[in-house]
């Protein structure tokens, strides 16, 4: 996540920008004039759709992004400038006269869509518009890090536009991401790679999808009828189907579904990011993938952050030791997040050389003073300089593996230093836990925490106590 979080990237969105409107409400009855719920309205929003779904996705993973498209001389064209302005995002919208700037107006009652209508033109930009959008692409691209063109088949991408644009953008060596509409893909010809879902692709290749053989029938035809780099097919809560030197299924978790809009836009803003970021194709579709998730768990056209995907990683990843382990930078990150959601966090800290049942039971009761559990672990180091030469008996890493393994610990950080002070500092926990022989004594960090909390140790077990026996019994 990191090798995201750290670049600064400037990614360019050129498609149909759309403004979605939603009036959200509850419905209790049926009309008497006719067999339709009545939605009693409690509150509406717009947000920047299409297209713009895409700017937003990008904005919210941290990239800057620059927006190109044409819209109308109308209302709809000024909300949609002021909502982007609101965000800081640069954006050449050609104006077209006559044109209108689509909006789609959704009726949601108790989390669920009732109806949708469209105010919108559908008809090819004109050749003067395609021009300056041309123009304004070519003064900035030395400047993008990567083009995206999404197509919602409104027409600002024509065949023709499109053309020039791919071929501007590899004559520059700058990728071009497409999320396709139509049936006829011939105009995406040199693109790095598209986003189709399976019903497009299908539609788009008249092959029906229907087992691993047809998959790779389709994703094959794709690639070399088009001359992608890489040919993706989405395939819903299956994941992504990849062709890259061969076929594979990049799978995904979602836990809970309720509305897909706007996921598609998710799909192809991770992927640009994460290939901007240098992750091969197969991470960045793993990353586009949990993306994805997150987005679909959500009512409405949703974005995205770093942050969201990596909570949702670390929950899927909950049994697996490596993915609990944090460095200081990533800790405070997380930490800043976790109470920025009210979740109650627990440090304690310690050498865990060799793990054993009074471990287990102590950091147990700890979990339970809270909802998040942040272990500090001593490094080789520190503890060589507490505990002498002979000591630890394991290393750091394997250490932070069996401690990770544990069920009741939630994140693991290395320290170098003699105290975790430090850490505490970057971590700021609610309750700071020690050892009940530290009744009586100073405990670093207590300065820092809401509350200290002395816990009581298993009687006979300890670390010390197990090298003693192992000691002598090799010398029996």
């Amino acid at each position: 996540m990191d090798r995201i979080r750290n670049k600064k990237l400037h990614i360019a969105v050129i498609g149909d920008v759309m403004l979605d409107h939603y009036i959200w409400g509850a419905c209790e009855r049926i009309s008497p004039e006719a067999p339709v719920p009545v939605v009693s309205v409690s509150k509406e929003s717009t947000l920047l759709g299409g297209a713009g779904n895409v700017v937003n996705n990008l904005h919210t993973l941290g990239a800057k992004v620059s927006l190109l498209s044409v819209v109308g001389k109308d209302e709809n064209a000024k909300q949609m400038q002021m909502l982007l302005e609101a965000q800081n995002i640069k954006a050449t919208l050609v104006e077209e006269q006559g044109r209108r700037t689509t909006k789609k107006s959704r009726v949601v009652a108790s989390n669920q869509q009732v109806i949708r209508y469209d105010d919108e033109s559908k008809t090819n930009i004109s050749l003067a518009s395609q021009m300056k959008l041309l123009e304004a692409l070519q003064q900035n691209l030395f400047s993008y890090d990567m083009v995206i063109l999404s197509d919602y088949a409104k027409g600002v991408l024509t065949p023709n536009l499109c053309k020039d644009i791919i071929s501007m953008c590899r004559d520059m060596n700058k990728d071009v991401l497409v999320d396709p509409k139509g049936r006829d893909y011939a105009k995406y010809t040199g693109a790095t790679l598209l986003t189709p879902n399976k019903k497009e692709a299908i539609e788009a290749s008249k092959i029906e999808i229907k087992d691993d053989a047809t998959l790779a029938q389709a994703l094959h035809l794709f690639k070399n009828d088009f001359a992608l780099d890489y040919s993706l097919i989405t395939l819903s809560e299956e994941g992504i189907g990849l062709l890259d030197k061969e076929v594979k299924i990049i799978p995904t978790v979602a836990r809970e579904v309720f509305d897909v809009t706007g996921a598609g836009d998710t799909v192809i803003a991770s992927l640009a990011v994460a290939l901007c970021a240098k992750l091969n194709i197969e991470e960045a579709c793993e990353f586009a993938n949990k993306a994805a998730a997150v987005v679909v768990a959500k009512v409405g056209s949703a974005t995205v952050s770093l942050n969201e995907v990596e909570e949702y990683e670390h929950s899927l990843n909950q049994g697996q030791s490596e993915s609990k382990i944090k460095d200081f930078k990533q800790i405070e990150r997380i930490a800043k997040r976790l109470k920025a959601q009210g979740r109650k966090i627990v440090f304690t800290n310690g050498c865990f050389d060799i793990l054993h049942r009074g471990h287990a039971t102590y950091l147990q009761k700890a979990k339970e003073l809270g909802d998040i559990l942040i272990l500090g672990l001593n490094s080789d180091e520190s503890i060589r300089r507490l505990k002498g030469e002979t000591r630890p008996i394991n290393n750091l890493e394997d250490r932070a593996f069996l401690i990770g393994a544990l069920e009741s610990v939630d994140f693991v950080v290395p320290f170098t230093e003699d105290t975790p002070y430090e850490l505490i500092k970057r971590i700021t926990p609610n309750v700071l836990v020690k050892g009940a022989d530290y009744e009586g004594k100073e405990v670093v960090g207590s300065d820092v925490a809401d509350e200290l909390v002395l816990i009581e140790f298993v009687a006979g077990k300890s670390t010390t106590n197990l090298i003693e026996k192992i000691g002598n019994r090799e010398t029996c």
